[in-house]
């Protein structure tokens, strides 16, 4: 019997690109140097192939974009503190979240997230989406000391909540990050497309075995 469901945050349940590329927009907008070296569209491109969907911190996406454009007249640091401090602003989460958070809630499922990144910057994006109090259990690498998909993040959220493995379903994303760790679990795990950039969040089934 299933009694909990653990979730990944980033591509999951935050639609990371589409809040990605509003706060984006956003910051050219504010950075003048930036619009006297290239487009919006290029500047948003170059991001997206260098952040490679969040595993790249931005340190070097910027200073790697103001080399390449030779722009001068703002430093990357500039640039990676309004990351920092107002990419919450910015948060989407994917159409139907909250609905499916409230329907489990009532259910009386158990609820955890599992995410990697940084612990301050993450909590800001979840509580920007609306969706904290939803969750018993809230696992961050950075404060745990340990990332997917290393499967001790996953036996610690378990653990938790107060499940077994076969009691648990997870969803996530990333084939790696979010399957690998699983696999050594017997339980069923949940994935949805990357490709949607509409904020849909259809969700198809894989079998970590």
């Amino acid at each position: 019997m299933v009694r909990a469901c653990l979730f990944d945050l980033d591509g999951t349940l935050l639609d990371r690109e589409r809040s990605l590329d509003t706060f984006l927009a956003r910051q050219y907008e504010r950075t003048q140097p930036l619009q006297k070296k290239m487009s919006l569209e290029a500047f948003t491109s170059r991001f997206h192939e260098l952040d490679q969907r969040g595993y790249v911190w931005k340190d070097v996406v910027y200073q790697t974009i103001l080399e390449e454009s030779k722009t001068e007249e703002v430093t990357s640091l500039c640039l990676l503190e309004e990351y920092v401090h107002l990419f919450w602003q910015d948060c989407l989460s994917f159409r139907g979240v909250v609905e499916t958070l409230q329907i489990l809630h009532q259910l009386g499922m158990k609820l955890g997230i599992i995410t990697n990144g940084r612990s301050e910057f993450q909590m800001k994006n979840l509580n920007a989406i609306g969706i904290e109090p939803f969750f018993h259990a809230i696992l961050i690498s950075e404060r745990e000391g340990v990332s997917k998909p290393e499967s001790i993040i996953l036996e610690r959220a378990l653990d938790r909540l107060g499940v077994k493995a076969s009691e648990a379903v997870y969803v996530g994303d990333h084939p790696v990050n979010d399957v690998q760790g699983a696999r050594a679990r017997p339980h069923l795990l949940a994935g949805k497309p990357r490709d949607d950039r509409n904020g849909h969040s259809p969700f198809r089934t894989y079998f970590a075995s």
